[in-house]
């Protein structure tokens, strides 16, 4: 049986500095109730500054049908603020799938999120994101629409029910809480044709990626060539690439992130307290397109397009909604220049199936990559700019189960390095993904999941050749769990552990460090340990 079947059995960053009271003993087993999901990730920092707080969505969702409101910024908090902070407060009881959902203010998402599979009793959760960089489509009236798309009947009766809330910091210097640089414009793209501001100096594209609906491009990363006999097909296999392109032309790659829903990989039991890395708060893949401004900045639509390259021709699954943020040259009302450089490597990729005698196991090898190099010159008011972007994007993993798919298990990593050099300031990012997993359904239908993820990333800025600023970014989640499968949820007797470590370096208010570790047995948290 392979995830899609399992799962049909199965049936970021959270809110909260205080860390809750370790279990001095965990239950045998799941029962009704257990702890309310939490993450290891810190919460946002908040300035000491006068503060407003509006309400931009309040639902419950039955249904596909969306939210819709209206949405004013807070006069009492003035138009200059240090920090904006979304959070979405949740609630749900009962039996529901995890559910996808997404918040947008003026067309502008702000949020892409999914929900926790609920206990009978009902559970409680809440996401906070920093939303400052929004500051254009915030400082505005703006429709507000909300979707998290449920499904509710006799058997499915979760009603997921949200509350979404901005709160703003006002600036002040002398409190140390400046206005951050933040983009003068943020576009939503709506369709393939946009108009920017003739005198953008400076452009980032942010895209939502996300593989999920359900189907195959759920469990992108285990799909396999049509030759080969697995549940989940894709003509080219597993690797995936988000690619960027204006006017037609390649301009930016990435890899997209593994994200793992709290009912993937057959088994909810894994994600019932600690979801998998980015699962409540998705994060953006940015993209510097700083080097097609010139092109852009002559007052004519262009198309700009965005593509998941490996998804099979005219299959669904990926959405990809995207924002365009861009900064102004306010010395000019007109920023020329000119694209200088554009080499793309051929993109590299290769699949080997491994075909096995019965019932032993199926093996499928898989090998990707791409490198692009991009590089531009503006003639702003405060004289010639040049942007540099090289991006590599590399994939290897290495699938393995058997008929009927009874055993499934993948090892995978992918990696996506950045260098973006504009004038004497050079900014390296090294991303690394992993995933190291494996589903088996034995004797008297027992289900297990063994599984590990890391989601990992270094930046480095360097001026003048020698290194200024450095962060560091380790999330590393495993968890084991097991139930019997085709059974009544209360004769399930599931069992399962789960632990996250987070380290974050360099990047907290004033440097320092952050490292924090939960651990969860059996729906309660036993572990809950700072080290900074």
């Amino acid at each position: 049986m392979g995830l899609l079947g399992a799962l049909a059995l199965a049936a970021a960053t959270l809110a909260g500095a205080a860390g809750p009271a370790a279990a001095a003993e965990p239950p045998a087993e799941f029962g009704s109730d257990w702890h309310d999901p939490l993450t290891a990730a810190p919460p946002v920092a908040r300035p000491a500054t006068r503060s407003c707080e509006v309400t931009v969505a309040e639902a419950q969702f039955r249904d596909y049908t969306p939210y819709t409101g209206s949405y004013a910024p807070p006069a009492a908090c003035g138009g200059s603020w240090a920090k904006v902070v979304l959070r979405l407060d949740g609630k749900v009881k009962g039996r529901q799938y995890d559910r996808l959902g997404h918040l947008s203010l003026g067309g502008v998402e702000i949020l892409r999120t999914s929900t926790p599979e609920p206990s009978p009793d009902g559970i409680t959760w809440s996401v906070e994101k920093d939303v400052t960089r929004y500051r254009d489509t915030l400082s505005r009236p703006q429709p507000v629409e909300m979707l998290i798309g449920n499904f509710v009947d006799d058997t499915y009766t979760g009603v997921i029910d949200v509350k979404a809330t901005l709160t703003f910091y006002a600036a002040d210097r002398g409190r140390h809480a400046p206005a951050p640089d933040t983009p003068d414009r943020v576009l939503p793209l709506s369709g393939p044709a946009v108009t920017t501001p003739r005198n953008t100096e400076r452009l980032l594209a942010e895209v939502y990626a996300t593989g999920s609906g359900g189907g195959c491009e759920e469990y992108w990363y285990m799909t396999t060539p049509d030759a080969a006999p697995y549940s989940c097909k894709a003509a080219d296999g597993p690797y995936r690439e988000v690619r960027i392109s204006v006017d037609g032309q390649l301009a930016g790659i990435a890899a997209p992130f593994p994200t793992v829903w709290t009912g993937g990989w057959s088994n909810p039991f894994l994600w019932y307290v600690t979801p998998a890395p980015r699962a409540f708060d998705v994060q953006p893949v940015v993209y510097d397109l700083t080097p097609y401004a010139a092109l852009l900045n002559d007052g004519r639509p262009h198309r700009i397009e965005v593509a998941v390259a490996g998804v099979p021709a005219g299959q669904s699954g990926w959405s990809t909604p995207t924002n365009l943020l861009l900064w102004q040259d306010e010395g000019r009302a007109v920023v020329t220049g000119a694209l200088t450089r554009h080499e793309e490597g051929e993109p590299a990729g290769s699949t080997h199936w491994t075909p096995a005698a019965p019932g032993a196991q199926q093996r499928l090898d898989t090998e990707g990559g791409h490198r692009l190099t991009v590089a531009g010159r503006l003639e702003t008011s405060h004289g010639r700019v040049t942007t540099t972007v090289t991006r590599t994007v590399h994939n290897t993993s290495v699938h393995r189960w058997t008929e009927g798919e009874d055993q499934d298990a993948l090892t995978a990593t992918w990696t996506d390095e950045e260098d973006v050099t504009r004038g004497p300031t050079t900014v390296r990012t090294a991303r690394t993904y992993t995933m190291d997993g494996e589903t088996t359904l034995g004797a008297g239908d027992r289900l297990r999941t063994v599984i590990a993820l890391g989601d990992r990333a270094e930046t480095t800025t360097l001026r003048g050749g020698r290194t200024v600023d450095r962060t560091r970014l380790d999330d590393r989640y495993t968890g084991d769990a097991s139930y019997t499968a085709n059974v009544p949820r209360e004769q399930r007797h599931a069992v399962g552990t789960s632990s996250e470590h987070y380290q974050l370096y360099g990047a907290q208010p004033g440097g320092g460090c952050y490292d924090r570790t939960l651990a969860t047995a059996q729906g309660a948290v036993t572990v809950d340990r700072r080290r900074c």
